[in-house]
């Protein structure tokens, strides 16, 4: 670490294009970046669709070819992209880990950048365009003019467009025949660009890729020494978005041509439990009622309303710039709006309003949330407003976000009514919340970290205790658990996403590991935090270097938002210099069960029941497991988001149908139970499934409302009726004594409560999870993580996910 030198050692690292670039360089003073960058070792090279399983090898080879250790480097430097989704993920969450482990600083770069930095460096001069590869027939373009002080950018911000534009608006530039080519967009569009007459002066292919020396040259170019050890918490780090996820995109589309702004059920209006105030992007059908909700807003003041027209013109897709617009609906009534429109990289906030009878609920403040995020997706750095000079409740609103006034427009509103100007950075100043959207909501602190002062009888105590630090990233929710060797949990924090999958009835993958990337640093630390409570320790959190490994699931799951948990664990766990373990995601469920009955032991039957999985396992011995039956078609949360969606009562399924079905007779009606035969221990719900779907229209057709509880608790009844049948059976075969069950449904009271009042009358000793543990937590994977750790089954730094992986 550096100790007052005036020069850093930073390694930089990149991984959002074929090429894995990866460097260790010297930053020293100096006028321009190249006098500042001294370049000591690098490992870049091509690594088509393995970086996450080759990047941190390198990052150790470059080191050792430069007789450097993790200790001695100063910052860690990662590429922001735009580029490959999944390769700007691997570098970033990696990078994240380095930095956090190693306690040091993190920088982001454009990747756009370093390529440029890359051609300047093998002496290209003169104007470039870079057209790195977007794929799906697209390029994020970029030009530059390269001197002898290195490239200066002639654009605002990255952006992406059809391959075809890029090529048409070159073409027409003034200076078309000047412009020399590079980017790996070449490499897919390059015959495009050729028929244009541009590919005459690209340049050679060696240069189309970022280099690791490129990538420390681009950041070298407006950072010196002192920049690089200020800040740089890698909580703030995220990848350079140049729109908003498809999901998300498609879903402002689909409320746009919607006749109504929400679902319409039969039943008990009450019983819609959990879907008040929600939050959603604003489609064209909200115009009307946005108006109105505007009008008794800002009745009698200054501000002038707006029409629905002018709603409807800032949805429109011919808008100049980039909009964002968000409301809140309680019940189908709009009840808040929020809106901003993106220039450069600054948000300006439209529009805020809440009905009055809503106020005071922190409405305004999580519409804004939403809005800023959104902006940050785009790029944005800063947001800024106006409002009116003496309206103090929304001032007051303001200034507890971060906004400071900036000036003062007079009479804006109109005579005597003056505007006051207010700017922020982002991200906004709010709580830290487990459901919120904004990417890096921890409060700003002061990074590095001050190492904690410990006694020696405090270093002991967390070197007997051994804690074992544990990350689950394989679905929508990023956890974090520690637990020490005695199997006491120390610490337990999840960060979930449901307010992000709510409004597309289903975990959107993109968007997951997006959401994953943007929150890990935070909940790690939130972990690290808690353990250090737990210990008794108050000298500060628990130091990666106090943990004695780190464990990550590897799979089965999504496997986007897997590669970001398995880059940073292993990136953490390099930097802190502790061994990886490697978790399947499946056995931590099964595992679960020993936070509530430590003595479990094989042989017993388990139940797995989640979203993704339904299978019924013959546990033989710890690691010794016999599948035997898995489903065929749905799994049983699957089933249960399908109708709950269908029913319009929203996602997760689970826990709304589990309310419904507390009051509803089980009998009511018959619904089938597949492959109910004795012997027989596969799954099929598909059936169940198109019998529900086929009473409801049967029911409307009739004009009969839905009685929604009898409705759940029937369906309820003929999934776990078939659940309790096939354990019961394989109980009897195998002659084991003993069962248990995991997975998100596991916490389902119904089901808990009917296989331990059934199975207890025939002499079963029946396990259930904690409530808490069977939703994908990382308490399960941290159980697991111990139990491999004390038999030192440890994982090289090459393991990558894997998404199908099984019992």
């Amino acid at each position: 670490m550096n100790n007052g030198d005036s020069r850093a050692l930073v390694v930089a690292i990149d991984t959002s294009t074929d090429m894995l670039a990866c460097a260790l360089a010297r930053l020293a003073g100096g006028d321009a970046a190249r006098g500042r960058v001294e370049l000591l070792a690098a490992g870049d090279h091509m690594c088509r669709r393995h970086a996450n399983e080759e990047l941190v090898n390198t990052l150790d080879g470059v080191l050792a070819q430069a007789g450097v250790s993790m200790d001695e480097v100063d910052a860690v430097l990662v590429g922001r992209g735009p580029g490959s989704f999944t390769g700007v993920r691997i570098g970033i969450s990696t990078a994240k880990g380095l930095a956090r482990g190693a306690n040091i600083p993190l920088h982001g770069v454009s990747t756009l950048d370093a390529t440029a930095w890359t051609a300047w460096d093998a002496g290209v001069r003169g104007k470039l365009g870079v057209a790195a590869d977007a794929m799906r027939g697209e390029v994020y373009p970029a030009l530059y003019e390269l001197d002898e002080q290195g490239p200066h950018r002639l654009f605002e911000r990255e952006r992406v467009v059809k391959a075809a534009v890029a090529v048409a608006e070159w073409a027409e530039l003034s200076y078309a025949g000047e412009l020399q080519l590079t980017g790996d967009g070449l490499v897919r569009y390059g015959k495009q660009f050729d028929e244009a007459g541009l590919m005459a002066r690209a340049l050679d292919r060696e240069l189309w890729w970022p280099s690791g020396e490129g990538l420390a040259l681009a950041y070298a170019q407006d950072h010196d020494v002192a920049t690089v050890m200020a800040g740089g918490d890698p909580a703030l780090v995220l990848p350079i978005y140049t729109r908003l996820s498809d999901a998300e995109e498609n879903e402002r589309k689909r409320l746009g041509l919607a006749e109504s702004a929400h679902v319409d059920t039969t039943g008990v209006a009450d019983e819609l439990a959990g879907r008040h105030l929600q939050l959603r992007p604003m489609g064209a059908a909200d115009a009307e009622a946005a108006s109105a909700l505007e009008q008794a807003c800002f009745e009698g003041t200054g501000h002038e309303p707006w029409t629905p027209s002018m709603f409807l013109d800032e949805l429109g897709e011919s808008v100049a710039a980039p909009r964002s617009w968000w409301i809140a609906h309680d019940d189908g009534k709009l009840i808040g709006i929020a809106g901003g429109m993106v220039i450069d990289k600054d948000v300006q906030i439209l529009d805020v309003a809440v009905d009055g009878t809503y106020r005071r609920r922190g409405i305004a403040r999580k519409l804004l949330a939403h809005v800023s995020y959104d902006a940050q997706m785009l790029g944005c750095e800063t947001a800024s407003l106006e409002v009116e000079a003496d309206n103090a409740a929304a001032i007051a609103l303001y200034e507890a976000l971060g906004f400071t006034a900036a000036g003062t427009r007079r009479g804006y509103y109109g005579a005597g009514r003056d505007a006051l100007v207010m700017t922020a950075e982002l991200p906004l100043v709010l709580p830290v919340d487990a459901a919120s959207p904004e990417p890096t909501a921890a409060a700003l602190r002061a990074w590095p970290l001050a190492e904690p002062a410990r006694t020696d009888a405090e270093r002991a105590e967390i070197e007997r205790r051994q804690p074992v630090l544990a990350i689950e990233s394989s679905c929508d929710e990023t956890a974090v658990a520690i637990i020490d060797a005695e199997g006491n949990l120390l610490a337990n924090q999840v960060s979930t996403q449901i307010d992000f999958h709510a409004r597309f009835g289903g975990v959107v993958p993109e968007i997951a590991s997006r959401k994953h990337v943007e929150v890990i640093v935070g909940v790690v630390d939130a972990a690290l935090e808690e353990a250090a409570a737990s210990f008794g320790l108050e000298t500060g959190a628990l130091a990666p270097r106090e943990l004695a490994a780190v464990g990550v699931t590897q799979g089965p799951g999504l496997v986007g938002a897997l590669v970001v948990g398995v880059a940073f664990a292993k990136g953490f766990a390099y930097a802190a210099q502790r061994p990886l373990i490697c978790v399947n995601h499946l056995e931590g469920h099964l595992y679960a069960n020993l936070l509530t009955t430590p003595d479990l032991k094989p042989p017993f039957i388990f139940t797995l029941v989640s979203g993704g999985h339904t299978m019924l396992v013959h546990v033989r011995a710890w690691g010794d497991y016999e599948v035997l039956g898995e489903t065929l078609d749905d799994a049983v949360g699957e089933a249960f988001d399908k109708v709950a969606k269908a029913l319009g009562l929203g996602y997760p399924g689970g826990p709304i149908i589990s309310r419904l079905a507390e009051t509803g007779n089980p009998h009511a009606i018959e619904f089938p139970r597949a492959l109910n035969r004795k012997g027989d221990y596969r799954f099929s719900l598909s059936g169940l499934k198109t019998a529900v779907m086929l009473y409801i229209e049967q029911e409307e057709k009739a004009g009969r409302p839905l009685h929604l509880p009898d409705l759940a608790a029937s369906f309820e009844a003929a999934v776990f009726d078939v659940q309790y049948k096939k354990a019961k059976n394989a109980l009897r075969q195998t002659g084991a004594k003993e069962y248990c069950i995991g997975g998100g449904v596991a916490a389902n009271p119904h089901l808990r409560e009917m296989m331990i009042r059934k199975l207890t009358r025939q002499g079963i000793r029946v396990t259930v999870p904690p409530q808490n543990a069977c939703t994908d937590n990382a308490a399960m994977i941290a159980v697991v993580a111990r139990e491999k750790f004390q038999r030192g089954e440890f994982s090289d730094f090459s393991i990558d996910a894997d998404p199908n992986m099984t019992l």
